[in-house]
């Protein structure tokens, strides 16, 4: 049987459910195998050598980069971008899907195009410094968690075909992941809708935000009307939709709107707009509080 944390990636990140998709999960090493549903999963274990020789290269605020120790650098990624307070299976999927995201960068290049991994979620993957943690009111209990699931994990990565995927993950999904092809317009076998229960009690689970028509016309640079045509996509984002004649996407209309997903309604009265969103980020990938809901 895998680890609990390995059904979590295989189920959240990896789209276990699709149907007729042969996938390899795979860390340098020894292969063993597991059939789950439809979809074949290899996962290897990683030698002492490789483990021991795999760095980060670290953006700094200034734009120089250093290069670091992989296993300590990901104990601040993980501090960072998932509550300790979390359960340890999601804790431990987080460390891998950080850990292929900065080796993929290392080895392709990634974002900044020299192999660095800057500290800012929004570009890459945020980072604070166990120090800073515990003075910000962190406990040595909870890094003491996050280092273990560090530790456990350790060189693990993820990979599709021998390559290492496109290891993305976020906060709240708000019952389904998204195709990743519906938000930055490029498919990726493994990166595909998915339902992920569970989440209701989640922080972001929706949100509600109220506009004016005078200030959801002056963010969208347009006259406002009820939208007139709404397509959705198989994660039950919106795909696009039609105001007064104009076609938006809806990632446009969550950028310009300021919201948390593009799974999103909208509700108008006579000069109130009402949005209602489910999920909070690009609900591609690894869900948080998924991953924490099939941890428990």
């Amino acid at each position: 049987m895998m680890s609990l944390w390995k059904d979590i990636l295989a189920a959240l990140m990896l789209g276990m459910v699709l149907p007729g998709i042969l996938l390899n999960l795979t860390v340098a090493g020894i292969r063993r195998e597991t059939a789950i549903a439809d979809i074949q999963i290899t996962i290897p274990e990683e030698t002492e050598e490789r483990r021991d020789s795999m760095p980060v290269r670290l953006r700094l605020e200034d734009g120089s980069t250093v290069q670091a120790d992989m296993e300590q650098y990901l104990v601040g990624v993980v501090l960072a971008e998932m509550p300790a307070a979390f359960q340890m299976e999601a804790l431990k999927a987080q460390s891998v899907a950080a850990r292929t995201f900065a080796r993929k960068a290392w080895e392709t290049g990634g974002k900044h195009e020299d192999g660095s991994v800057c500290i800012h979620s929004g570009c890459c993957q945020a980072y604070i410094a166990p120090e800073e943690y515990l003075n910000g009111g962190g406990t040595e209990e909870n890094l003491n968690k996050v280092k273990m699931a560090v530790s456990d994990t350790a060189g693990e990565c993820l990979a599709y075909e021998e390559e290492l995927i496109e290891a993305t993950y976020f906060s709240c999904s708000g019952g389904s992941t998204e195709d990743a092809v519906a938000v930055w317009g490029t498919d990726y076998p493994y990166l595909q809708a998915v339902e992920s229960p569970g989440e209701e009690n989640a922080r972001w689970y929706t949100d509600t935000v109220v506009f004016t028509k005078a200030q959801a016309s002056a963010l969208l640079g347009i006259s406002w009307e009820a939208p007139e045509q709404m397509a959705y996509t198989e994660g039950g984002g919106v795909d696009t939709m039609v105001i007064g004649g104009n076609v938006f996407t809806g990632t446009e209309i969550r950028r310009l709107l300021g919201l948390r997903s593009t799974a999103f309604e909208i509700t108008t009265s006579e000069d109130t707009i009402v949005v209602k969103t489910k999920g909070y980020g690009h609900r591609v990938g690894m869900s948080q509080y998924g991953a924490d809901a099939m941890a428990v």
